[in-house]
């Protein structure tokens, strides 16, 4: 790492106490605030939570806000599990201009315009229509996704082309919710009347989606279909899974949280939510005889026919699309409630993927 981007760092990390005491292990629901990245938020959260066991189940980028999964301590080992849920966003998007990163952070390289009343009433509906289900989409060049070794965005800064494969996506909802307005872009991206800027329009939209969906690329996709080019302005996650923004916590929340705890006499850690909670609520429940709890203790696999007595889910299931025998995932719980394996149908077998409380 550069010794600017370290100390670019530095100026980022938010400044949280350390928790009095290790947090039990479990999962912790964070609203990610703009301007940090997911590692500044697992950074703080090791602070918080007194571990450097911490790590997320996707990341969000800096421009974005909204809800990040973190697993504490052994939920670490859940997140495999988790980083493949369903995924709801809200989101603006600027038709009229086009950026070099299809969002806000980048340069404009196009702004061709766009006014409402280049908008007929079906015209957007239609668009939206046109991007939604399964569809194939063209990851944005400035993502995360490794090629030849090396992440895209990576490549572009370092100025070379990137062309990324398409990909299969689910969009499960896309839809307008408010009025389109009226915006005024100037080159720079400003907004403002000045004698170069350009008319715009700003779209609120709701996007509820398959994991691996890049919103900035619908935006990009939705300003081609329209012929206007379009951006991604600002970008918001409410929800992963079962998990919904209502029960996220601020930095500032936790820090409060960590502070008021470290005073009591017998403190207890940041409180998260505990692995038999997670797993009842994103995986169906096996309850296990003690012979089946034994031997998946032991690591040992299971008749397949088991699977057959789980049950759905406490409330919204971790994933909308279907899944196959071999990536469908069962949380087997002992007699007396206790979590004890993630189980998966493997040929004949139910084979224990991750034990949870060996023998």
């Amino acid at each position: 790492m550069k010794a600017s981007e370290r100390a670019d760092r530095a100026r980022r990390r938010p400044d949280v106490p350390r928790g009095a005491v290790t947090a039990a292990d479990g999962l912790l629901v964070v609203d990610k605030p703009q301007g940090l990245t997911s590692h500044d938020v697992v950074g703080a959260t090791r602070r918080l939570a007194a571990t450097r066991k911490v790590g997320h189940a996707g990341t969000l980028d800096p421009m974005a806000t909204g809800l990040l999964l973190l697993g504490i301590g052994r939920a670490t080992r859940f997140l495999t599990y988790l980083v493949g849920a369903d995924k709801t966003y809200e989101a603006t998007v600027r038709l009229g201009a086009e950026t070099a990163t299809e969002d806000a952070d980048g340069e404009i390289v196009a702004a061709r315009g766009c006014r409402i009343a280049d908008l007929p009433e079906a015209r957007l509906p239609e668009a939206l229509t046109a991007l939604s289900g399964p569809i194939q989409q063209v990851p944005s060049a400035v993502s995360a996704i490794k090629v030849d070794g090396v992440r895209a965005y990576q490549r572009v800064r370092d100025g070379q082309d990137v062309e990324l494969q398409a990909r299969p996506v689910t969009i499960h909802e896309l839809r307008l919710t408010a009025e389109p307005r009226k915006a005024i872009v100037e080159a720079d991206g400003t907004l403002s009347d000045g004698p170069d800027s350009v008319q715009a329009v700003d779209i609120d939209i709701l996007v509820s989606c398959s994991s691996g969906t890049y919103v900035r690329a619908l935006a990009r996709d939705l300003g081609r279909e329209l012929g206007c080019g379009a951006h991604l302005t600002a970008l918001r996650r409410t929800a992963v899974g079962p998990f919904d923004i209502d029960e996220a916590h601020t930095l500032a929340d936790l820090s409060a949280q960590v502070e008021t705890d470290a005073s009591s006499p017998e403190p207890h850690g940041v409180s998260t939510i505990p692995l038999e909670e997670v797993a009842r609520r994103c995986f169906e429940r096996l309850a296990l005889t003690e012979g089946e709890a034994r031997a998946l203790r032991y690591g040992q696999p299971l008749d397949a026919e088991v699977l057959k007595r789980a049950e759905a889910p406490e409330g919204r299931r971790l994933q909308a699309s279907a899944k196959t025998a071999e990536q469908r995932v069962v949380a087997g719980f002992a007699p007396g409630g206790r979590l004890v394996a993630l189980l998966r149908h493997q040929g004949p077998r139910a084979r224990p993927v991750l034990v949870l409380d060996p023998a």
